[in-house]
């Protein structure tokens, strides 16, 4: 019996050795020699590119564009920074088109923000938001971009996928022809996904650390293979010549290219434009701190923010391609919620082109705050924005949440807070009361003190406060 027991039990240990260092034959290769990277947008905010240099990230992918007309607000910034410290560089594009038509638009605008840079790493297509396009839409679209891009720039290109995708959205021809750079996580190695054999990116977490960089970053791996065999300076295209200075689009917008010694101040007054919607337009952190060969969109006089005004000589505002009610408020000095409200908007997440929105007039000067929230376990981006009267998209924006459906447990997002100032006399903050809040919750966002504000209003009752109230604070 001992003798059985004992061959059961070498039996039971050599099949569990076998198991555990079996190799994954369900997983796909490196391409060539692995180094660690990462790749970033706006979302980190400013970064010492040299302590980052220092942590042992050799490369990092920069993102540059996203649809027709937006440039990442930290695109120039983190090229030059990541190039003096000798790090390699990619960027990519965050692709919206609906129809080739606008990949085309698309492909045309990354090139024109990334001509005069000089990456060493190939192109990437960031094509993750489908909507309702169809399998042979959204490569179609993607092939058109990526060649169009080809055709701009001289330089290859690379596919941004998740491994899902790559298995079931991506084709064959696509991958025979362009190398894939995946997102997996919480894998040593990413899946096979029967289309590509090797990977020459991987993306293995989206809640990396790394010196140099205040909150989450994406960590990758890249392999020598990404690299550009050419590491030219990529062409203008003869869009951007001293003549010129700008080409058009699609969209009511010019970019201009800018020279040295410009200020925004100048480039607003040469084209009849303001500096606060240049700011706006291009994501500016910074009005004072603009950069030679950067590249600005200016709105033309066909592309003008208001329509006229009615008979109480509110603002009449044609919605364009890309607005959100809160991109709409913050230009006009308002709130989500006045706009809500006086358009009698039911879903503040669904707004379309062409739309006609009233814009009352306001006295008051907005500024917009930030509070911070803890995800709790049931929690949706929808409900989150639905309580603290913003949207989902405003939330995903703020925070850099690329699926709005994968939020976590303890996680901790800002949420805008707009308040008035100057809606009195007493030169005290107005804030009006939301659903959920509470004098507690106000007093803290705030940095006051439930009493301090009770005294300020008139509050007997400090656990009575009413939705729409109006607080000085």
């Amino acid at each position: 019996m001992k003798r059985i027991v004992k061959v059961i039990f070498i039996v039971y240990i050599i099949t569990n050795f076998l198991i555990i260092f079996q190799p994954n034959i369900y997983a796909i290769e490196p391409a060539g020699s692995v180094y660690e990277g990462i790749d970033v947008s706006g979302w980190q905010g400013e970064i010492d590119f040299a302590k980052v240099k220092n942590s042992g990230i050799d490369f990092v992918y920069i993102k540059s564009s996203e649809g027709q007309n937006t440039v990442d607000s930290y695109f120039r910034r983190n090229y030059e920074e990541a190039r003096s410290n000798g790090l390699n560089i990619g960027f990519y594009h965050y692709v919206r088109a609906r129809t080739t038509e606008e990949a085309i638009l698309e492909a045309e605008h990354f090139a024109n923000t990334i001509a005069g840079t000089v990456p060493t790493c190939k192109l990437a297509m960031d094509f993750e938001n489908f909507g309702n396009l169809s399998t042979g839409e959204i490569n179609e679209i993607s092939k058109v971009f990526l060649e169009r891009v080809q055709e701009l720039t001289n330089k290859e290109m690379i596919i941004y996928s998740n491994t899902s995708s790559a298995r079931t959205i991506f084709s064959q021809e696509l991958a025979n022809e362009y190398p894939l750079w995946v997102a997996q996580y919480y894998v040593n190695n990413p899946s096979e996904n029967g289309k590509w054999s090797v990977w020459e990116g991987f993306q293995y977490t989206d809640r990396g650390s790394v010196p140099g960089i205040n909150g989450y970053v994406d960590r990758d791996k890249f392999t020598s293979e990404i690299l550009l065999n050419s590491q030219e300076e990529i062409p203008s295209n003869g869009e951007n010549n001293e003549n010129s200075g700008n080409t058009g689009n699609a969209n009511g917008y010019i970019t201009y290219t800018i020279k040295r010694g410009d200020t925004l101040s100048e480039i607003a007054q040469r084209y009849n434009t303001t500096v606060n919607e240049l700011v706006r337009l291009n994501n500016i952190q910074n009005p004072n701190m603009i950069y030679a060969n950067e590249t600005l969109l200016i709105p033309t006089k066909n592309n003008s923010i208001s329509t006229g005004s009615d008979d109480k000589n509110n603002t009449i505002y044609i919605v364009q391609k890309g607005d959100t009610l809160y991109s709409i408020a913050k230009r006009f000095n308002t709130t989500v919620q006045k706009i809500v409200n006086n358009n009698g908007i039911s879903n503040p997440n669904l707004i379309y082109p062409g739309q006609r929105l009233i814009i009352a007039k306001s006295t008051a000067t907005i500024q917009t705050k930030y509070m911070s929230y803890r995800i709790k376990r049931g929690d949706t981006l929808w409900g989150i924005a639905n309580k603290y009267n913003t949207t989902v998209n405003e939330l995903a924006y703020i925070n850099g949440i690329r699926n709005v459906n994968r939020i976590y447990i303890n996680q901790v997002i800002r949420i805008p807070v707009n308040i008035s100032i100057g809606e009195y006399d007493c030169g005290h903050c107005i804030y009006t009361v939301r659903r959920g809040d509470t004098l507690s919750t106000i007093a803290n966002r705030f940095g006051k003190t439930v009493k301090e504000i009770a005294e300020l209003n008139g509050i007997k009752n400090v656990n009575y406060i009413y939705i729409g109230q109006k607080l000085r604070i």
